[in-house]
């Protein structure tokens, strides 16, 4: 057993990411809102970024400590690492398939799960994603095992479970039969009233939220057919946002209906998450608050992946409304971009699968956005709306030594960030 254990411990030790690194790199987008540079030098020295500086130098000239690890990375672009402002870690299933395994996965089954699509996200580039909701509390759990180092993933804020009124959007006992209702709104996160929304804010916060979501429309995947508006009264999302705020938590609101975006907007929301029925009030409202859009485009390619491996991978009520957001996606975001509304990037993964969360890039070009300005979303942009722009979203001296390489040039071609050749984040090298 001591044999055992003292292999275990060599090899944690010997795959412990180093801190400090010096990168030799063919060019590097500082930031996103600035000219790409040639050959640089990217040293980083406790897993921040000490110097960005012209030419390749040696360890030497960099005055690094000796055990810098060098990468020759001259062939690469390399760039701030990416932000995925919507995500939901603990499953990759959806549908009829998601709703069974409710009632049959353990939450340690939830908790592996949730781990493996955390490694999958950072290896695909993201180091940093905002997570929002789930069940069982797994993701808060695994937020704080990356943080220690015990596990590989990205950054995560995370917003605990997710909170709705009574046959809302975040209702998980929608489409389960009655004596089902307690066992699975146990978390307490299901608000009616504003003493009782005040309340489901305070548990949230209680648990170790980051931040703080809630639906105030109904959704696609909602097992209930009442369609995509306002499901929550002024007072109620109020109560929320004042609460949230009160602690100083930013708050995130699932919305589709104009409806349920302009509620969410009058009472203070930090950011409207899909957002697909954007009308011109919304617009105004967006830019008298300043929140961020955040539109997950590529949840239609999780809709259309699974319904072309199984037709009936939905229920009638929830496949007519997947049809229809298919049919819809990205004329939001034309208005919101057109009216120079601050956007960030979100893919809500978990509905799309998660790895392949550059696949929103894309879409966001394709609807509207150049290829920089979908960059800035995933970093600059993404990183504010997150409150955390002094740590991360650029590779400026001082800041977490977060950033990926790609081959070839993505302000010309968005779709190389599909194709990440190298990931570190926070100085310790994940991939090269």
């Amino acid at each position: 057993m001591r044999y055992w254990f003292a292999v275990l411990f060599c090899l944690v030790v010997h795959h412990a990411p180093a801190q400090n690194v010096l990168i030799h790199a063919g060019k590097v987008m500082v930031r996103a809102d600035r000219p790409v540079l040639d050959a640089q030098s990217i040293v980083v020295v406790d897993g921040k970024v000490r110097a960005v500086t012209a030419g390749y130098v040696s360890p030497a000239q960099a005055n690094v400590p000796s055990d810098t690890r060098v990468l020759d990375w001259k062939d690469q672009t390399v760039l701030p690492g990416l932000i995925d402002c919507h995500v939901h870690l603990d499953s990759d299933r959806a549908g009829v398939e998601a709703q069974l395994a409710m009632m049959t996965d353990s939450i340690a089954a939830q908790a592996y799960e949730a781990q493996v699509n955390a490694k999958k996200t950072l290896m695909a580039g993201f180091t940093t994603v905002r997570n929002l909701g789930d069940a069982d509390g797994v993701t808060l759990a695994l937020r704080d095992a990356i943080r220690d180092g015990k596990v590989i993933g990205p950054r995560i804020l995370d917003a605990g479970r997710s909170i709705s009124t009574t046959s809302g959007h975040m209702d998980s006992s929608l489409g389960f039969r009655d004596e089902f209702r307690e066992l699975l709104n146990d978390g307490h996160n299901l608000c009616n009233g504003v003493d009782s929304c005040r309340e489901a804010v305070r548990l949230q916060i209680s648990r170790g939220a980051d931040v703080i979501k809630f639906a105030s429309t109904g959704g696609v995947n909602s097992r209930i057919g009442l369609g995509l508006g306002a499901q929550m009264f002024e007072d109620e999302a109020k109560a929320i946002v004042d609460t949230a705020h009160l602690y100083g938590k930013k708050v995130a609101v699932h919305a589709h209906g104009a409806d349920g975006i302009n509620l969410a907007l009058k009472v203070g929301a930090d950011s409207i998450e899909h957002g697909t029925l954007l009308d011109d009030t919304g617009i105004q409202l967006f830019k008298q608050s300043g929140a961020y859009y955040v539109p997950t485009l590529s949840t239609i390619n999780g809709y259309i992946e699974r319904l072309k491996a199984n037709p009936d991978a939905y229920s009638p009520s929830v496949k007519a409304k997947i049809e229809w957001r298919i049919g819809i996606t990205g004329q939001s975001l034309k208005k919101a971009h057109e009216a120079g509304i601050p956007i960030a990037f979100g893919t809500d993964a978990g509905v799309s699968l998660h790895g392949h969360n550059a696949d929103e890039f894309e879409l966001m070009v394709k609807f509207g956005m150049t290829p920089a300005e979908a960059i800035a979303a995933a970093t600059l942009n993404a990183a504010t709306l997150l409150g955390i722009e002094q740590e991360v979203g650029s590779l400026e001296v001082g800041k977490q030594a977060d950033l990926i390489a790609v081959s070839g040039n993505p302000l010309k071609d968005v779709r190389v960030l599909k194709s990440i050749n190298g990931v570190v984040r926070a100085g310790s090298v994940y991939k090269h």
